[in-house]
């Protein structure tokens, strides 16, 4: 029945964003009068996007569901909250290990098997999380679950990145945290529907029940293609032009991405066993590329360190704290930040090649900064009174429900799009990884210390933390952070090189249109 939802829900997926491509084809053309690239979508195309993004459904289920699962497997197992910490942490902190052996590894066997050994890596964890008779055992899965999840985090932005024109990727790429939030919210509501059932069987369900989509996307990877950017690194020049084709809308489509991405692509052996890579990307990098990974990294060092996991891990204990007791209540509240969460993100997803990334990304840092101080706000006054004013519940319920729409609208999708796309070809795989690499650190890191941080300083001190380093974030991003819309993947490193050289590179343009 479970796989038969998945398979409905997914095609169900498909045709909403084929719906959400042609309005955002109409406001392109709309809003853009010079076109340089491609921008039209087949369905091919939007099905492989799709599979391949599906695969962050699984983090985004675990942190849903893990949430309320927890707080059961607290109660039932007797633990503490610093092993509910490790507990939660372990995932995060192991998932570092499949982002780093991701880069190689998809440069090694392709994007499509890195794909498949993502998904069967993550169904051992939940079968291991599901049956697990002690606190131990369940640590372990989540151990392999947690390794899983690095690949799937380097793998689904990188892969449709790779797959998707210049002028639809931001918008493609940023499925990846759809499918996040879309699972995130699954996880809400399978914690509502079964925290009426008894701790010791319904905690092992939640987790348990995160082995189906994985089964379902291994098997989903039959009817993808190879990201025909990996096929041209390889020296397969032929299977890549029938992959363009198949992914293209006219063969003068495919023939153009073709030629661009050969005169980009260094097809020497030796860059793609992995020599020379780490020595271009760390060693000895250009002020483009080292500009790059400042860049990359940094964004995603600010995703986590925003808190916003652990704020989705911990709600229900924050709003314990806060006086709200029956689980049921707890586990709705949850349901409605989830809601909340999936609608920004599908919002921020469809205008994200209209507007920019720049501008939502601002504006997304900027809103979390003042959600996070409201929530800080309303966390102190409900811990020094003890009446519990609804004023301050609704504010903090308010808060919590901002906090994660604003991150939804940027550094949610962005930090994936701008991860997977500002790299070169040869560094792309292995700059990702390293970038993602440091995302997984933040986050476990953040997720083990949070509850330990915040009996030091309160929870409304904790927050109002997260609010200065948003600040910090904004500020890091309107300086380093240039904007990528509607360049192809092949034009990066020209962006990222110093203003003098872009400015001259534009006037050099300007004066070859005036000519023309």
């Amino acid at each position: 029945m479970w796989c038969w939802f998945f398979l409905f829900s997914f095609f169900s997926l498909v045709r909403f964003v084929e719906a959400l491509i042609l309005s955002h084809k109409q406001l392109m053309e709309n809003g853009n009068a010079k076109q340089t690239s491609p921008t039209r979508l087949n369905t091919f195309t939007v099905v492989s996007a799709l599979l391949g993004s599906a695969t962050s459904i699984l983090l985004g289920y675990d942190i849903g569901v893990m949430s309320g699962a927890a707080l059961l497997i607290r109660e039932n197992l007797n633990i503490s909250a610093v092993e509910e910490e490790v507990l939660v942490g372990t995932l995060n902190v192991f998932s570092l290990i499949g982002s780093l052996a991701s880069g190689k590894t998809s440069d090694f066997i392709g994007r499509r098997y890195t794909i498949v050994l993502s998904s069967l890596t993550f169904l051992v964890g939940a079968i291991l999380m599901g049956v697990g008779p002690s606190f131990a055992f369940i640590l372990c899965g989540r151990m392999v679950a947690g390794i899983g999840v690095g690949y799937a985090l380097m793998i689904a932005p990188l892969y449709t990145a790779e797959l998707s024109p210049a002028m639809t990727r931001g918008f493609l790429t940023s499925l990846p945290e759809v499918f996040i939030t879309l699972g995130i919210l699954l996880g809400y509501i399978v914690n509502y529907f079964l925290s009426s059932l008894p701790q010791h069987i319904s905690w092992r369900l939640m987790l348990g029940l995160a082995a189906l989509p994985a089964i379902a996307i291994a098997l989903g990877v039959i009817a993808m293609p190879e990201s025909p950017r990996w096929l041209v690194m390889k020296g397969r020049i032929p299977h890549a032009k029938r992959v363009l084709l198949r992914i293209s809308t006219t063969p003068e489509e495919a023939e153009l991405r073709l030629h661009q991405i050969t005169k980009a692509a260094d097809p020497s052996p030796e860059n793609w066993r992995g020599q020379g890579v780490w020595k271009d990307l760390l060693l000895r990098p250009s002020r483009p590329i080292r500009r790059m990974l400042v860049t990359a990294v940094g964004i995603n060092f600010f995703m986590q360190a925003s808190g916003n996991d652990a704020v989705i891990y911990y709600c229900p204990e924050v709003f314990k704290a806060a006086g709200i007791h029956r689980k049921k209540q707890l586990f709705g509240v949850n349901v409605i930040m989830g809601i909340a969460k999936s609608s920004f993100v599908l919002l921020s997803a469809l205008y994200l090649d209209k507007f920019g990334r720049r501008p939502l990304l601002l504006l997304g840092t900027t809103g979390m900064a003042v959600s996070l101080s409201a929530l800080g706000l309303g966390s102190i006054i409900l811990q020094h009174s003890t009446s519990k004013p609804l004023w301050a519940v609704v504010l903090s319920i308010v808060a919590v429900c901002a906090d994660v729409s604003f991150f939804s609208i940027g550094l949610g999708p962005i930090t994936w799009v701008y991860s997977s796309e500002i790299f070169p070809s040869r560094l792309r795989a292995q700059g990702s990884s390293l970038a993602i690499s440091v995302n997984r650190l933040v986050s476990g890191v953040v997720s083990m210390t949070f509850l330990s941080i915040s009996d030091k300083i309160t929870f409304g001190g904790m927050f109002l933390v997260l609010a200065g380093i948003m600040v910090l974030a904004t500020a890091f991003f309107y300086v380093f952070m240039p904007e990528t819309k509607g360049k192809t993947l092949e034009e990066m490193e020209t962006l990222f090189e110093d203003d003098k050289n872009n400015t001259e590179r534009n006037r050099a343009k300007e004066t070859e249109m005036d000519v023309a």
